[in-house]
Formats: structure tokens, C-alpha cells, sequence
């Protein structure tokens, strides 16, 4: 299965993306992954990604869909694979149309108050990277898992999260109409426990 996972920040893809991934047996591509570990490895795209990112410039598109053609053409994705995070425009799904043909892309559609909820209420272990909601944890400062320090992020707040949803809207949502057309778009409903999201997901690429 070729697969697509869609979704505002805050709509809960890395969590879903985990549960299907295992679910399916095919791996998790990341373009923040995949950028990461290719500048880790000074790989010559990830040398020319770096150069952007040092001087505080976005990746341009081309440099991001031969990142990503490069991770799609390893042996474990030859059975499937899921890519959370990519394509974020319209220019990136035209490409990645001529490298792969997608089976499903599944939209997670969450009410945008519950987006700022979502991510407002985020705490985040400094020690683990685990991640925790207000809602569940009260005011609880330390991380049940290795007892590091929680804290809420710096972009976590009210002003720069409303930004973010804005420019997911301008960007990213217009794939929505494009993946429509293309036959491919499957919109599930992220607004209910993990468990189901996961289960209307899994339902609705089979």
C-alpha cells in the first residue's frame, strides 16, 4: 500500500502514522526524517539541504522531492510505504505523481478550535521527547515514562499555532481537491479516541 497521511498540525498524523505503519507492515517516511538523517550522513542532498536551512531559507521544492525520491527508491518501500509530511503543495504532488503512483491519501480532519486545544495543551518531555496533554496529566511537571522535566514549546502557543493552521490552509489543503479529483482521497474523522481513528483508517484504504 502507497499511502499519503493529510492533516493540520495538532491533527494527530505522527500518532496515526505509527499505528498503521505497524498495522501494514511498511515504513514510516518522514520528510523531517529523512532531512535529518541526510545531513547526519553529509549525503550531497543533504549537504545542499543544509545550506538552506543555515541560512534560515525554506528547501526549495525541487531539493525536497529528490530527497524523497531517493528515500522511495530503498529496498523496504518496495511493498508500500506511508509519507507523512510530504507533498505539502500542489508543485510537490505533480512531481511525486510522475515518481510513484498513490493509492489512498487519507485526510484527518479535525474542527480547528480542537487543533488549538490540541496543541496548546501539548507538554513535551525534555529527556524522552515523549509528548502529553494537559487534559490528561493536570499539572503534572515530570514524565511518567523516564521522569524527565515536561515543558510546552515555545511555537505552542495560541498566536504562532493560528500561523501554522493558516499556512496549512493556503498550502497544504488545496491537495485535498487535487487528490480528490485524482480518485485517491479518503477523509476519516481525527476529532474521536486514537483507537478509533486508526480503525476508520485501516477501514477505509481496504
Amino acid at each position: 500500500m502507497k499511502l499519503i497521511l493529510l492533516g493540520a498540525p495538532g491533527a494527530g498524523k505522527g500518532t496515526q502514522a505509527k499505528f498503521v505503519c505497524e498495522a501494514l507492515d511498511i515504513p514510516h517516511i518522514s520528510t523531517g526524517d529523512i532531512f535529518r538523517k541526510n545531513i547526519k550522513e553529509k549525503t550531497p542532498i543533504g549537504i545542499t539541504a543544509k545550506s538552506y536551512i543555515d541560512r534560515g531559507q525554506l528547501v526549495p521544492d525541487s531539493v525536497t522531492v529528490e530527497i524523497v525520491k531517493q528515500r522511495l527508491s530503498e529496498p523496504d518501500c518496495e511493498k508500500g510505504f506511508l509519507l507523512d509530511g510530504f507533498p505539502r503543495n500542489l508543485y510537490q504532488a505533480e512531481e511525486l505523481k510522475k515518481i510513484v503512483a498513490i493509492d489512498a491519501v487519507i485526510d484527518i480532519e479535525v474542527p480547528f478550535e480542537r487543533l488549538m486545544h490540541r496543541i496548546t495543551g501539548r507538554r513535551v518531555c525534555k529527556a524522552c521527547g515523549e509528548s502529553f496533554h494537559v487534559d490528561f496529566i493536570g499539572e503534572e511537571k515530570t514524565c511518567k515514562y523516564c521522569g524527565g522535566e515536561l515543558y510546552q514549546r515555545a511555537d505552542d502557543n495560541e498566536t504562532t499555532v493560528g500561523a501554522r493552521l493558516k499556512v496549512y490552509e493556503n498550502e497544504t489543503a488545496p491537495l485535498i481537491d487535487f487528490y480528490k479529483k485524482e480518485g485517491v482521497l479518503k477523509t476519516v474523522d481525527g476529532d474521536k479516541a486514537v483507537e478509533e481513528v486508526c480503525a476508520e483508517i485501516l477501514k477505509a484504504i481496504q
